[in-house]
């Protein structure tokens, strides 16, 4: 793809029906390629486990807890820009590039320099190494994110999926290798760098634009700050999600926050998984329909009532049977995770609605209200953190998930204030959900708990077993409440169908369709 035409504008970006069309391919695209990438996950997850040790583990998310915060410098900020400005040239985009280029490079310089003070503050000497290796994945991941961005506001989500699926695919192969090789926690070191440094070469083949050099362009200081709203916003709410690591990890030492790792990441694995494939389109699609606000309206709430109905029944079955899942996934040496998982599981509902807030911050253009409100989350959510830190790394994760039954509401009523939202819309969509999801969980409880497995099944097959029989009641009896609840089965319809458009044969097929059928796909909550 060549993003900019011979007078360096960017090439026209669709409208109308064809940005109908875009939004439903890309969001199949991203979807399909996500997941890809979380079966290919999954098998890191369950290999990983079995190669190396919670303290391996524990090790490098030392490291990690500070360096995701330095590599996402420019991913979260210039893409939000470059997705919603709505006149993007060749000269702002060079200027962006070396902006952020140049102070990727300085923040790598002072992470490798850092590595000492975490591991004077963490007590565990493996740390300053471990901090040099992981500073270059902020340099490779700076010389991506801004032509993986224009690929995004040229609507080739296809493209992006397959970049990320290849790089996610790239690190399991080389950790799986490198911990063969006895490597140990230098294995998910070098796995990670050859991710970047994949990733950055393939952003370059295939958006297919030299930066020039920079020039003076009046409205670069205008989009950096706007960028930079974002990334202050990206920070605190990384800080916010990040003090668990350091809290648990300075406390309690590598090997309890290796268990602790293990069950937060499968817990945000629903967030990864299924609200960040949808980021990136809905964003587009609602900056495009900003000025009109029913319509805005309109298709946030079809993508609010998607994610509450699988949302809560997926945090709901987890709750139920968090231990069995990870005795499954991982093996017995990870049952400790197993305890931590389940109290995360009632929160993956509702951080999903929760999360959408920040969709309505960027689609309005409003980054510094998504900044502020960053700060009222970290003060939140830190607290929580610190009331329940006496109780371990289960009281963090009981603290987690009250942090987003406290802040969806007043998140979402700040998000919409200023193009005038009806948070109470939001509020009689989602209550059906929860309420069906909490009553179909606590059935299922009372009909399995007097449950026994074969004598024949021990350890793992017995987990198995339990978990297929406790998933397929709560299956049942949710689907159940749904209806009930509904009168009728039109949100299951409503979501079957809107998961058909979601397949490539049918996102193809819906290229022949009248655009009133692709509006009517979107917007069934009319």
């Amino acid at each position: 793809m060549r993003p900019f035409q011979p007078n360096g504008a960017f090439r026209a970006i669709e409208s109308g029906e064809e940005l109908r069309r875009s939004a439903i391919r890309g969001a199949a695209a991203s979807v399909i390629g996500q997941a890809a990438g979380f079966v290919v996950q999954m098998a890191s997850v369950i290999v990983l486990a079995r190669l190396l040790t919670p303290t391996d583990f524990g090790i490098v998310t030392m490291v990690t807890t500070f360096n995701l915060l330095f590599r996402s410098w420019g991913l979260n900020g210039f893409t939000e820009l470059i997705m919603q400005r709505e006149e993007l040239s060749e000269s702002l985009a060079s200027n962006l590039f070396w902006v952020n280029l140049g102070i990727g490079t300085l923040l790598t310089v002072v992470f490798a320099a850092s590595g000492r003070l975490m591991a004077l503050f963490f007590n565990n000497s493996a740390v300053t190494p471990v901090a040099a290796g992981m500073s270059l994945t902020i340099f490779l991941g700076c010389l991506a994110y801004i032509h993986l961005a224009l690929l995004q506001r040229a609507m080739h989500f296809r493209t992006v999926a397959l970049i990320n699926f290849i790089g996610a695919a790239a690190y399991v192969l080389f950790c799986i290798l490198f911990a063969l090789a006895g490597l140990h926690y230098w294995a998910l070191v070098w796995g990670c760098v050859a991710q970047y440094l994949l990733i950055a070469i393939l952003s370059w083949s295939m958006c297919q634009w030299v930066p020039r050099l920079p020039s003076r362009k009046s409205d670069t200081s205008a989009g950096v700050m706007f960028a930079f709203n974002v990334y202050l916003h990206f920070g605190f709410n990384y800080l916010t999600r990040n003090t668990d690591n350091l809290l648990v990890g300075y406390k309690f030492g590598a090997q309890v926050l290796g268990f602790y790792k293990r069950a937060y990441d499968l817990f945000v694995l629903a967030a990864t998984q299924l609200l960040s494939p949808l980021s990136s389109v809905a964003v587009g699609v609602l900056s495009r329909v900003s000025s009109d606000r029913e319509q805005f309206e309109r298709y946030f709430l079809r993508a609010l009532s998607l994610l509450a109905f699988v949302g809560m029944g997926v945090g709901a079955d987890f709750c139920l049977i968090g231990r069995d899942f990870i005795r499954v996934l991982l093996g017995p040496q990870w049952d400790e995770a197993g305890k931590i998982f389940t109290l995360f599981g009632p929160g993956i509902g509702v951080m999903l609605l929760y999360n959408t807030h920040g969709w309505i911050h960027l689609a309005i253009g409003r980054p510094e209200r998504w900044f502020r409100w960053g700060l009222i989350e970290f003060a939140c959510t830190g607290s929580l953190f610190l009331m329940m830190l006496h109780w371990g790394p289960s009281g963090i994760a009981f603290a987690w998930t009250a942090s987003f039954f406290i802040l969806m509401l007043p998140g979402l009523w700040y998000a919409g204030k200023p193009i005038e939202l009806n948070v109470w819309r939001m509020v009689s969509l989602v209550w059906k959900y929860f309420a069906a999801s909490s009553g179909a969980a606590l059935l299922t409880f009372a009909v399995v708990r007097n449950f026994h497995t074969p004598v024949a099944l021990e350890g793992g097959p017995a987990a198995a077993l339990r978990l297929v029989v406790t998933t397929a009641v709560f299956l049942v009896l949710y689907l159940l409440a749904v209806v009930v609840l509904h009168r009728g089965t039109k949100p299951i319809a409503e979501t079957i169908a809107m998961l058909k458009y979601l397949v490539p044969s049918r996102s193809q097929a819906i290229l022949n369709t009248p655009v009133q059928q692709v509006d009517t796909a979107v917007s069934t909550l009319d």
